[in-house]
């Protein structure tokens, strides 16, 4: 399949990622409709000329939205898996709905990263007071119990630590069907960004070196600093997970540099099959974005090698941050993006800026 300029792109899910989407897709001179929840402060909507606001579940607008599109995208992994198969009976949904049918699930996608012999931490399930009784004796204290579904930027974690009673932490959890991973003592955290093509080309962006704080990303900087090993092997990890999954479009694979015997290796955290926050600096600090690669990949247009033009940090601009946007607007090399939401929340991510460092 590949589209001409004029062809319209469906994005299921109006945030800032739909809207970044929309915006590259303009560029190249592709439509977008974006469709999103009721309930939803769906900023894409303000940068599109069709929208549809309406449940993930309402067949008769999911059938309407894809006879007005010619392909099908996503901004997030929690769209129902099932909408997206609904829509791929009628459009090209890209990535495959198989994809989000693994990455939805903690537990399917660390058994789908092992399967291809990449490291993760040491993982069991727990779906019952005896599975979890059988993982802390197998996994051990201290470690990390997480929802199998429907968890990011930390939520549907809990730390259970040495002295941490992890039958409390399930509870905390609402013994919601949950995964059970070691503690990673990492000296950094990584993530590669890679495309690929309809026709199985593969463009990595440079490795990001990313910074949480409680458990949200706060700063990506780029190159990040890691040898010249590590950062072959982290680019083979996502090309090996693109190539498995058969994948079109950008996804994002997070990972835990950590120091073993006398070298550094590298564990797989979590898959994003999108394109990710700890990207975003693609936008000001490259030749080509992740956006404008998705965009690409999903319309069957070949992908660019993406040249860096220097040292870039990325800044999320978290909660009432937001507000404090002017201060930004006069520093030299910086470049800065608002996402144009109603409501500043504590967490959530109201925009980011880009500074390029040279």
């Amino acid at each position: 399949m590949i589209l001409s300029p004029g062809a319209t792109i469906g994005i299921l899910g109006g945030g800032q990622l739909g809207r970044m989407l929309a915006l590259a897709a303009a560029r190249l001179g592709l439509q977008c409709h974006v469709y999103s929840p009721p309930d939803a402060d769906s900023c894409a909507f303000q940068v599109v000329q069709a929208s549809t606001r309406a449940a993930y579940e309402d067949r008769t607008a999911l059938a309407a939205f894809a006879a007005s599109v010619d392909a099908v995208t996503y901004e997030f992994e929690n769209v129902p898996a099932d909408t997206a198969a609904f829509l791929a009976e009628r459009r090209p949904v890209l990535p495959q709905p198989s994809v989000l049918a693994k990455t939805q699930d903690r537990l399917v996608e660390k058994k789908f990263v092992a399967g291809l012999k990449i490291a993760t931490a040491p993982f069991a399930p727990v779906g019952s007071a005896a599975e979890l009784t059988a993982a802390v004796g197998m996994i051990g204290k201290p470690s990390v119990l997480k929802t199998r579904r429907l968890g990011y930027d930390g939520k549907g974690q809990k730390i259970v630590g040495p002295a941490d009673d992890p039958v409390a932490a399930w509870a905390a959890l609402r013994h919601a069907p949950c995964i059970l991973e070691g503690f990673v003592p990492f000296a950094r955290e990584i993530s590669v960004v890679a495309a690929r093509s309809q026709d199985g080309q593969v463009e990595c962006f440079e490795l990001a070196e990313n910074e949480h704080r409680d458990h949200i990303l706060k700063v990506s900087r780029v190159p990040a600093e890691v040898s010249d090993e590590v950062a072959a092997r982290a680019r083979q990890i996502a090309e090996t997970i693109a190539h498995a999954f058969d994948y079109v479009g950008v996804l994002a694979v997070e990972m835990f540099v950590v120091r073993e015997a006398d070298r550094d290796a590298v564990l797989v955290n979590e898959i994003a099959p999108r394109v990710h926050n700890s990207g975003h600096w693609t936008l000001d600090a490259c030749s080509v974005s992740q956006f404008e690669q998705h965009m690409r990949a999903v319309a069957g247009w070949p992908l660019v090698k993406p040249i860096r033009h220097g040292r870039a940090e990325m800044i999320n601009l978290i909660g009432t941050e937001v507000d404090d946007y002017a201060k930004w607007l006069k520093v030299p090399g910086t470049a800065i993006h608002l996402y144009g939401k109603r409501e500043a929340r504590p967490g959530r991510k109201m925009g980011h800026v880009t500074r390029v460092l040279a």
